[in-house]
């Protein structure tokens, strides 16, 4: 909300009738950096802050510190060499960014993966949607004042932590799928140990539900806060959640099928202005909220679906695919991710580069800041859910 007073600051934003404010002589202007060890930038990031007060006049991002030359590096290691580094893409939801990058070379080569490894990918992408969902529901609650809640995200997201570290042996950045399949298969007990988790997880959901979701103090802070209309978000490229919210139908898992997507059942979360308006912070929250349960049945799905089976295509050791260029989506957690990849027939990638939702997500900020308070701000960083190793590479 624009307060009585900024109409001098915001003149030249053409989005008030100054007129209203003429006898509004403006306060000296603050500039302020929020950020880079800010703990509600969500990493290394840094916000320049123009305030007249508590009045955001703008907030431009201000990125760079995390940038580690990763695409850079895949183009001086092996293809397969390539995939571990593909974890630090997005640390918090890793297994997706794995797979997007074998898709992309699976595509150059015609490779096709086995059955049973795409069920696994499934499983282990699903679970990691959830995990990195729990931060971002208990990031958000956190930032606005809340800490409990963060604390049991936190404690459900170490269980899936528990499963993901028994397919692969790590807990942040997964190494577990590789070009042509997966690293190993499930082991055994792990559809029943997978179950009772989700049981006792999606129970508990209702905690969060009464907690926090139907808290009036936390719908308040989030409800027609920074609202991202359905033509905004469209027009400055939002994906995933973020575009969802704004009343996009749009998922990459159902809209351009990839894995064993196609053979499974779920819904697509929409935002509706669950307590405001479309496209407000709470709507990005919320449908986040929605997803999480989508994705439990996602993976409930999988275990009863799959069949014994092959979990790695036959692929050369010392690979080198056939010259040319291809291009794979996945739907990640911060929605569409790709990875476009181009061969010269050699050990080596040509080139490879990666497109992020978080990047995408970073361009609304300046636009949407205008008129914001400094505390509402801190609301819509963090209902859009951004990671800084998705925005620096």
């Amino acid at each position: 909300m624009i307060q009585d007073g900024a109409a001098e600051l915001f003149k030249d934003l053409g989005e008030i009738d100054s007129g209203q404010f003429e006898h509004y002589e403006p306060e000296e202007e603050m500039i302020l950096n929020m950020g880079p060890q800010h703990p509600s930038t969500h990493g290394v990031l840094n916000f320049i802050v123009f305030t007249d007060g508590e009045v955001i006049r703008k907030a431009v991002p201000d990125i760079g510190y995390l940038h580690r030359s990763i695409e850079k590096i895949g183009e001086t290691v092996t293809w397969p060499g390539f995939m571990p580094y593909t974890d630090r893409v997005d640390y918090v939801a890793a297994m997706t960014a794995n797979e997007g990058y074998a898709m992309a070379v699976e595509k150059l080569m015609g490779l096709a993966v086995p059955k049973r490894a795409h069920y696994c990918r499934a499983i282990a992408s699903e679970l990691g949607r959830i995990a990195s969902h729990m931060i971002a529901l208990g990031a958000i609650a956190m930032d606005i004042g809340a800490v409990t809640p963060f604390l049991w995200c936190i404690g459900h997201r170490e269980r899936i932590n528990d499963l993901l570290e028994e397919l692969c042996g790590a807990r942040l950045t997964f190494n577990y799928v590789r070009i042509g399949g997966v690293s190993w298969d499930l082991p055994d007990g792990y559809a029943a140990k997978t179950n009772k988790f989700l049981d006792e997880f999606i129970g508990s959901l209702y905690e969060f539900q009464n907690l926090i979701s139907n808290n009036p103090i936390f719908v308040e802070r989030l409800r027609n806060v920074a609202i991202v209309t359905r033509d905004e978000a469209i027009d400055y490229n939002l994906v995933g959640p973020n575009l969802r919210a704004s009343g996009v139908d749009w998922d990459l898992r159902r809209d351009m099928p990839y894995s064993i997507y196609p053979e499974l059942t779920f819904r697509v979360p929409v935002g509706q202005g669950w307590a405001g308006t479309v496209g407000d912070s709470y709507d990005r929250f919320y449908l986040r909220f929605l997803e999480i349960q989508e994705s439990a049945f996602m993976v409930r799905q999988c275990l009863l679906q799959m069949e014994p089976g092959e979990i790695m295509a036959k692929v050369p050791r010392n690979l080198k695919p056939p010259a040319g260029e291809a291009y794979a989506r996945v739907e990640a957690a911060r929605g569409d991710m790709g990875y476009y990849v181009v061969s010269d027939g050699g050990p080596i990638a040509y080139r490879v580069r990666a497109r992020t939702g978080s990047f995408a997500a970073m361009g609304m900020i300046e636009a949407k800041s205008r008129g914001l308070m400094v505390a509402d701000l801190v609301a819509f960083i963090a209902s859009l859910d951004v990671v800084a190793p998705e925005i620096d590479r």
